[in-house]
């Protein structure tokens, strides 16, 4: 399994990131005896399909799975439909497979503006989450958890084959946006991966709960959770980042890092 960062800001694109937006990618069987590479979305937040072209055409993706319904997570589908429906580059044989929480479809027709003519769901296929039913994507499992955030969320625990170590299985665990909750500590558990939003910082004066994660936070539960590495990122254009890496970095002691746009993660 892959890991592209394609976007890691956090409430809005910034200067140099797109919204969050993380393509998964492993190769598996093809259905005809041979193999290819498959394609999941994790998000397509606001400013996010323009630099996803720099890693795969979009009309090859094989699903997108869309953590919460706030614009800086699924503002981009709209906009990836409308691709779909004009580019000749994009035409697809079959609907492009997306889940999201309930509600889903009514999102993206408030987003679209509900123009017939740029509608998005003709080129969708939509399911809804549904907690404790995983969703198969090729050689992919996506178990959606559901976490607190104000808006129903989830985040992803996302298994499929190693690209380092032929023959494993890996675990990569997406909080989407989250405060500490079970969900987070389920997400942890045992992850090869953590990709932890880590938008507040301790010391953000008047910063609700039940919203998001801080560094510190994400590294508690990484430490908690055992997992083995850990990657922040919905990370906010008013904070430092080095500061939501120094929280971290005092709760977990495993590799650790910042997500970067265009940053290649092999597990």
């Amino acid at each position: 399994m892959r890991l592209v960062v394609v976007g890691s800001a956090g409430s809005f694109p910034g200067p140099d990131s797109a919204a969050s937006c993380y393509l998964l990618q492993a190769d598996g069987p093809d259905g005809a005896g041979g193999t290819r590479t498959w394609n999941l979305l994790l998000d397509l937040g606001n400013g996010a399909l323009g630099p996803l072209q720099r890693h795969v055409a979009p009309a090859s993706l094989d699903a997108v799975a869309v953590s919460h319904l706030h614009a800086d997570h699924v503002a981009d589908v709209v906009v990836l439909g409308v691709m779909l429906r004009y580019d000749p580059r994009g035409l697809r044989a079959e609907p492009l497979p997306l889940h999201g929480p309930e509600g889903v479809a009514e999102r993206l027709a408030q987003l679209s503006g509900r123009d017939p003519a740029t509608a998005t769901t003709d080129h969708l296929a939509l399911g809804t989450w549904q907690a404790g039913r995983p969703v198969r994507v090729g050689p992919f499992t996506i178990e959606p958890v559901p976490v607190e955030h104000p808006v129903p969320a989830f985040g992803f625990r996302v298994t499929g084959p190693s690209s380092v170590d032929p023959g494993r299985t890996v675990t990569l665990s997406y909080t989407g946006d989250t405060d500490e909750c079970a969900g987070l500590d389920e997400l942890a558990r045992d992850a090869d991966l953590l990709l932890a939003e880590a938008a507040y910082l301790e010391t953000t004066p008047g910063a609700p709960r039940g919203v998001h994660l801080t560094g510190l936070r994400a590294g508690r539960a990484a430490r908690r959770g055992r997992s083995r590495r850990l990657l922040l990122t919905h990370l906010v254009a008013w904070n430092d980042p080095s500061a939501s890496l120094a929280e971290a970095a005092g709760e977990f002691d495993g590799p650790l890092d910042l997500a970067r746009p265009g940053m290649v993660v092999d597990l």
